[in-house]
């Protein structure tokens, strides 16, 4: 039977959410979200997601101050969300990079073409 000291310390409790213990500390997720960061940072992302990749940045200084501070929920979640922001960035510079790489191979293809239209012209002079 519950004393009736419990019930209101029970209450306290739930509402301020202190007694509950934090889970493990989040080193594998900062980890991950520190390595998502510098391969992001390592490719085009500042060109192409310069926003994205500040984010994540920011989001790990946030996970690195809370895990400091043994607040290691809120730890977990800014180290994913990092992650996260750091995949998004990657997948923008890679896309800018493809599209780069299109726009350079239809030049290309342009010059290829108007060089191969000249050759025609000047071997076969106005046939009538």
């Amino acid at each position: 039977m519950l004393s009736k000291v419990c019930l209101p310390a029970t209450a306290v409790c739930i509402l301020a959410g202190g007694c509950a213990t934090p889970g493990p500390q989040p080193t594998a997720e900062i980890t991950r979200a520190r390595t998502l960061i510098e391969a992001a940072d390592k490719s085009d992302a500042q060109r192409y997601a310069a926003a994205d990749l500040q984010r994540a940045q920011d989001e790990l200084s946030n996970a690195n101050k809370a895990n400091a501070e043994r607040k290691y929920d809120e730890a977990r979640r800014y180290a994913e969300s990092a992650a996260a922001d750091a995949d998004v960035a990657s997948a923008r510079a890679a896309a800018g990079d493809a599209q780069s790489a299109a726009r350079e191979l239809q030049k290309s293809s342009e010059a290829v073409s108007e060089e191969s239209a000249r050759g025609t012209a000047t071997t076969n002079p106005n046939p009538n």
